[in-house]
């Protein structure tokens, strides 16, 4: 059974679905599913960028990468439980239908969070999240015998961690757990998370896809890569309703844009699928490096916004720093897109002597902002990025010209 289709059965029991199914790609539930994380993207990426113009982009750097991980790790979890168990009948829909519910309630909280501090509403959708996932664990280990343990592993493990997070959150509001101490109380419920998929699946693996895994996180890299899209385009609409059309505006827009392709075209150029089932044993590596490749693309979207800003009026934030919410998602894209591949694939597409280059040039162009501008900086960064395509792609090409060559037939 695939998950493609429309209708659904009303009851299907789920089992552990085969690591070799042919053909399988994603449903279209979980495209419906990547949707609402959309508009938690979009809040919190549109909140970082009022933060970087108004000149607090170090300050909101915390409480952005704070709500980004429960954004990213609930899109997680649901990922790998739904390519290891997706029966796409009644049951499964509304479990996913109720965590949907939970990130658009987590995105109605982000303005409050990012603003004063007040986690009530993004906690309260994370909950409702976390719910949704206990649940469909426990369904897993009620059906499926073969992976009972580990499927009641992860619901326990899931359920104790997020009584962390709400008694945070209880403890902050009535003023027993000092300010201080919330940043180190979220980095240990951080460990915990990270660590329940490696003690679960000490009690066996799940049966996760590869190929489906690789779709499913290139999915994901396009939605941010929108976002950033969107947030550039948000910000010439503002430019142009407070100012007229002026050469740098075009230059930030068209140069935005080709580095959004660039960076779309150099994270494909690796064979994911293919090296995550040759290691599979690799793939904690691999999935949770995303992390920082997908908070640096929707840090990149503010930057690219408030960049488009200041070339239509002023801003509190200065050049350089404007340049740097820029310069700084790319390098760091860059250097944990060569990172996360490393360990999975048998040579690397991108040599690192190359990829060293490309990073320290793009850290380094900012300090030329005072005096050539903000709009000649990103173009540099995006023209930086365009030849690393350039100069990976060419040799690589040609190697496999002659390798189709000799072929036999």
């Amino acid at each position: 059974m695939t998950p493609a289709s429309t209708s659904s059965p009303i009851r299907v029991r789920m089992r552990a679905r085969p690591t070799d199914e042919p053909h399988r790609a994603s449903s279209p539930l979980e495209l419906l599913f990547d949707l609402t994380f959309v508009v938690a993207i979009a809040a919190v990426t549109a909140r970082f960028a009022h933060t970087v113009a108004d000149g607090h982009g170090p300050a909101g750097l915390v409480p952005f990468l704070q709500v980004f991980f429960a954004i990213w790790w609930a899109w997680m979890n649901f990922t790998w439980f739904a390519s290891s168990y997706d029966t796409d009948d009644v049951a499964y829909r509304l479990l996913t239908m109720v965590q949907m519910a939970g990130v658009l309630v987590l995105a109605a909280g982000v303005p409050a969070a990012a603003d004063d501090s007040d986690y009530r509403a993004v906690t309260l959708g994370y909950l409702i999240m976390r719910i949704g996932l206990v649940a469909q664990w426990l369904r897993a280990g009620a059906e499926d015998a073969p992976g009972r343990r580990t499927a009641l592993r992860y619901a326990a493990g899931i359920a104790v961690v997020q009584v962390g997070w709400v008694l945070r959150l209880l403890l902050s509001q009535a003023g027993v757990l000092p300010s201080s101490t919330l940043l180190p109380f979220f980095a240990g419920l951080v460990v915990l998370e990270l660590a329940v998929p490696r003690w679960a699946e000490r009690a066996g693996a799940t049966t996760w896809h590869p190929h489906h895994i690789a779709e499913r996180y290139g999915l994901f890299t396009i939605i941010l890569l929108g976002e950033s899209v969107l947030a550039a385009t948000t910000g010439v609409k503002g430019v142009l309703e407070a100012a007229e059309l002026s050469g740098s505006l075009v230059v930030v827009a068209v140069s935005g844009l080709v580095l959004l392709f660039a960076l779309w075209w150099l994270y494909f150029l690796a064979p994911v699928g293919e090296g995550l089932i040759d290691r599979r044993h690799r793939s904690y590596l691999w999935g949770y490096g995303h992390y920082g490749i997908f908070a640096a693309l929707a840090a990149l979207g503010a930057g690219l916004e408030v960049a488009v800003e200041q070339s239509g009026h002023a801003l509190a934030a200065s050049p350089l720093a404007v340049c740097y919410a820029v310069a700084i998602p790319v390098a760091v894209f860059l250097a944990l897109l060569w990172l996360v591949h490393a360990p999975i694939l048998a040579e690397p597409v991108i040599r690192p002597a190359v990829l060293l280059g490309c990073v320290t040039a793009v850290l380094l162009l900012p300090s030329a902002a005072p005096w050539t501008g903000v709009s000649a900086v990103v173009a540099a960064i995006a023209t930086v990025c365009v030849l690393l395509i350039a100069v990976t792609i060419v040799p690589g090409s040609g190697e496999e010209d002659r390798s189709m060559e000799e072929a036999p037939g």
